[in-house]
């Protein structure tokens, strides 16, 4: 095939063809691989010497490609989370490079072949209720800003929207009316609706007659009317957290992000008793698993639970130990 040694002309069609045309991969998804292939192109052009559009698919190797790897754990300080997620994405490439260059397939089996490592899950960060509140307490709202963050972060917790969810809302998608909600384009072009508590409306509706927006405009805009970006969120987060920190000690030390909040409305879900399946629906969870890791992290309910288990009665008995094989196996 023409030109199917030829790496620049490959990643072109792969982001042209297979993300976006046969796909129609999110925004997010683009920009994740786009920043993925930004980082292999500066590290092959520091080592091989050769500028991207000269590379060749061949000088892109299975231990070429584990060099990289290294290079973004070791020099780059990444963790093993996305030093997996640059992996997924040059995976995809060779995937489909597999179609258009049959001639290279022993290399291209050998990148497959590289595995995602193994990383340890840490238990998820959340705020309780007296840090919920003590955090949406803390803007100005004598100011446009203030009214602006006190509205987006009751959103926030109410809703348990991701950041590109709650940054991408538009004032088209927000329902006042009888059982107030917000529609979304979530993770996977997954379209949902969520519900807004009472509280949550009334607040909703007070900033959008204040605004006077027209339907296309964001609901939560930037100083100068445009999208609130990612980092924009975060920095007004740590603002209020400072503030916040002065009514209730226990945020002293926590780090609070827009996912953090999302786990707060997950905990608040959780502690109200809705069932897991629920929960995972109203989040935009893929499966009902990854509900999961907010049991595990949730240690009143387990406080509670071990409170419900009886004293066991067995009687006291004479020690015999164990078989020598059993216990070896034990202790491993």
């Amino acid at each position: 095939m023409k030109n199917s040694s030829n790496f620049a002309t490959l990643l072109e069609r792969f982001f042209l063809e297979r993300l976006l045309s046969q796909r129609q991969a999110s925004p997010h998804t683009v920009a994740a691989y786009r920043d993925s292939f930004r980082l292999l192109l500066q590290y092959a052009q520091n080592r091989l010497r050769t500028s991207p559009s000269s590379l060749k698919l061949k000088d892109l190797d299975a231990p070429f490609v584990g060099s990289f790897l290294d290079h973004l754990e070791k020099e780059r300080g990444n963790s093993t989370r996305t030093r997996n997620a640059r992996l997924a994405a040059i995976h995809s490439f060779f995937h489909y490079v597999a179609l258009q260059a049959p001639d290279h397939a022993g290399q291209i089996q050998q990148v497959l072949a590289i595995p995602a490592k193994k990383c340890d899950r840490a238990l998820v960060s959340f705020l309780t209720r007296p840090e919920i509140d003590a955090l949406l307490s803390a803007p100005d709202r004598n100011t446009w800003a203030g009214r602006r963050d006190h509205a987006l972060m009751l959103v926030a917790v109410t809703t348990g929207l991701r950041v590109s969810e709650l940054t991408g809302l538009r004032r088209a998608d927000v329902s006042l009316g009888k059982g107030a909600h917000v529609r979304c384009q979530g993770k996977g072009r997954k379209e949902r609706c969520t519900p807004l508590g009472k509280q949550a409306a009334r607040e909703v509706r007070a900033w959008l007659q204040e605004r006077n927006s027209s339907p296309a405009d964001p609901l939560f805009p930037n100083a100068r009317g445009g999208t609130l970006s990612r980092d924009g969120v975060q920095y007004l987060l740590v603002k209020h957290l400072k503030v916040a920190r002065l009514n209730c000690p226990t945020l002293e030390g926590k780090r609070v992000s827009p996912h953090v909040l999302r786990h707060a409305n997950a905990m608040q879900l959780l502690l109200a008793g809705v069932d897991r399946s629920v929960i995972a629906l109203w989040l935009g969870h893929e499966s009902v698993e990854t509900t999961q890791m907010y049991l595990d992290a949730n240690l009143a309910m387990k406080e509670k639970l071990v409170d419900k288990i009886a004293p066991t009665k067995a009687r006291a008995g004479r020690y015999r130990p164990g078989d020598q094989v059993l216990e070896f196996l034990k202790s491993l």
